[in-house]
């Protein structure tokens, strides 16, 4: 079972994120000595650490800078703060990812279980799938984008879930095709066309341009991050 260590100065939030880590059969680990936060890491040997920026004695950036003296543990920083000097010296200090509060629990652990896969090889199932900051859930046909919902036809889901799960590859319109209906026979090959154009204009009102790229007479893909 993977441990994930939580650092945050707001208890609420701690015990909402414990929770929902739970859920996903991780274990959680609730940091409440603030000036003790690296001898409790070495103590609990964490898979990942969620960290807050802002905590009492010393804030997230001097934990992860003394975290990453012993250890190249995954570190994920959560703060209120979202402007790009926050984030970027938070990736200077050695942190894989910063997330803004307030956040969708959703977007948490699909951060987590995406380190968690690249550092540990973790083969858990995951009903979510993540590219440039958009978390498409597949059990609620949304994607979560800039922590806004967008709803999604079943279409929708199965054209991003195809494009998602051949990430950096170029894929066939006759392989969405059976994807979507499995019998393409059946179906006009305008209708995909049209489904893919709906899906795009859908995407580019949230800010997401050129998430899905044509590659004429190919098919269509999500570029690699």
């Amino acid at each position: 079972m993977y441990k994930v260590m939580i650092v945050e100065d707001d208890s609420t939030i701690a015990r909402i994120l414990c929770s929902s880590i739970e859920k996903w059969k991780m274990e959680a680990v609730v940091v409440e000595d603030f000036s003790n936060v690296l001898n409790i890491c070495l103590k609990e040997k964490p898979h990942i650490i969620l960290l807050d920026v802002s905590l009492p004695f010393f804030n997230g950036y001097y934990w992860c800078s003394e975290i990453r003296k012993i250890s190249q543990l995954p570190i994920i920083f959560i703060s209120s703060h979202s402007e790009h000097m926050d984030m970027i010296m938070a990736m200077n200090m050695g942190a894989d990812d910063f997330i803004t509060k307030p956040f969708h629990l959703e977007v948490v652990i699909a951060k987590i279980q995406a380190l968690l896969r690249r550092t540990y090889s973790y083969k858990e199932e995951s009903t979510m799938l993540e590219h440039r900051g958009a978390i498409l859930e597949l059990g609620k046909s949304t994607l979560i984008y800039n922590n806004k919902k967008i709803d999604l036809t079943k279409n929708e889901v199965g054209i991003l879930q195809t494009l998602l799960q051949r990430k950096g590859t170029i894929v066939s319109r006759d392989v969405i095709m059976k994807a979507l209906w499995e019998d393409e026979s059946f179906v006009d090959d305008n209708t995909l066309t049209v489904n893919i154009n709906r899906l795009r204009k859908k995407l580019e009102e949230y800010g997401l341009v050129n998430f899905i790229q044509t590659k004429k007479g190919q098919g269509y893909m999500v570029l690699q991050d």
